[in-house]
């Protein structure tokens, strides 16, 4: 009452505890509204409880004409309401306007993440890295069919796009959506092989990404694995400091097993000599010279990302390239190496174990 004909152009409630839950706060706030009608009340939520924009919707309910956010809820203890997740509420879910371009939100919450380097989580509304991205297979199918799974939070409203994630439960539609976006078009064969391996090699990482779907077409296209002569059936890389890295390996060529152990410069160079020691010595045939070796993977700089390794081969005056895709760079290579075994022995004639 003694502030109420002060010269105060607005009036702050905060809940710095964060202790109070909507009910309360949309009751303690009408009451203010009610008792002084010409005053401008403002609310300050905090995320104690993970209530701020809950409480902050609750406030503007009951007629509080300000609130105070701020970007990607930073604040003491669990942070204040979010700026995202309450500009979408009063937008969406409570019908008020306000003067925030919603397609900078994002762009903001970057640059205060990369300035304050505290990490937005990637399941955080709005501007978290997976909430656009459909995981299950049925809704990137549902959005294919007049967007029959839909709400009002589009992604390009806040300055991004609709994601498919490609993984084990993503299925055909989640392949094929990541696909128009590349504008690559697979028959249905091609696109039932595709979408195996990216079930099979989800099981190696976090989720597959659109920038590894290229690496995996071009590797399931160039490499048919059924009616192979040569089959690696085990083999064991070990590295210890200071001692060189050891390769044992177990591989059928024709129907029949061969093993041998070797020690190598790196684990990839013990896995090779061993496979050497098997043809020179096991079958006394020649073994193809590799001539180069060149590695990449999908732009961004994961550790996480699936490595193409690309190997430049020379027989019999021949060069050919093989090529191997794994979330490990040494698997990668022995990959590409197995497919090269194979072209070397589609044509031999074998002689028996």
């Amino acid at each position: 009452d003694g502030l109420a004909d002060a010269p105060v152009s607005r009036f702050m409630c905060p809940d710095t505890l964060g202790v109070l839950d909507p009910y309360d706060t949309e009751r303690f706030c009408r009451d203010l509204v009610v008792r002084y009608p010409s005053l401008h009340f403002d609310f300050h939520a905090h995320n104690d409880y993970d209530l701020a924009v809950a409480n902050t919707a609750a406030a503007v309910r009951a007629g509080f004409h300000g609130v105070h956010v701020t970007v990607n809820g930073l604040g003491e203890r669990a942070g204040n309401a979010p700026l995202s997740s309450a500009v979408a509420v009063l937008h969406d879910r409570l019908g008020r306007t306000t003067g925030i371009d919603e397609t900078k939100i994002n762009r903001v919450s970057r640059t205060v993440e990369s300035y304050t380097g505290i990490r937005i989580p990637a399941n955080r509304p709005i501007v978290g890295a997976s909430v656009f991205t459909q995981c299950a297979g049925i809704h990137a199918d549902g959005d294919s069919k007049n967007n029959l799974y839909f709400n009002e939070l589009l992604p390009e409203r806040f300055g991004r796009v609709r994601e498919y994630a490609l993984g084990k439960t993503s299925g055909k539609a989640n392949v094929l959506k990541n696909l128009e976006a590349l504008g690559i078009d697979l028959d249905e064969a091609a696109m039932r092989k595709v979408t195996e391996r990216v079930v099979e090699l989800s099981d190696k990482k976090e989720q597959v990404t659109a920038e590894d779907l290229p690496y995996i077409i071009a590797d399931v296209l160039r490499y048919d694995p059924v009616d192979t002569p040569v089959r690696i059936l085990n083999y064991s890389l070990s590295l210890a400091q200071g001692m060189h890295p050891v390769a044992t390996l177990r591989i059928e060529i024709h129907g029949c097993a061969y093993e041998r152990t070797s020690a190598g410069d790196g684990q990839y160079d013990a896995f090779m000599r061993a496979l050497r020691q098997i043809y020179r010595e096991q079958l006394g045939r020649e073994f193809p010279m590799l001539r180069d070796y060149t590695v990449s993977i999908p732009p961004g700089g994961r550790t996480d990302a699936f490595v193409q390794t690309i190997i430049t081969w020379e027989m019999d005056g021949r060069e050919f390239k093989t090529r191997g895709l794994d979330a490990d760079q040494t698997e990668a290579a022995i990959k590409a190496t197995v497919k090269m075994l194979n072209i070397i022995e589609i044509n031999y004639n074998d002689n028996g174990c």
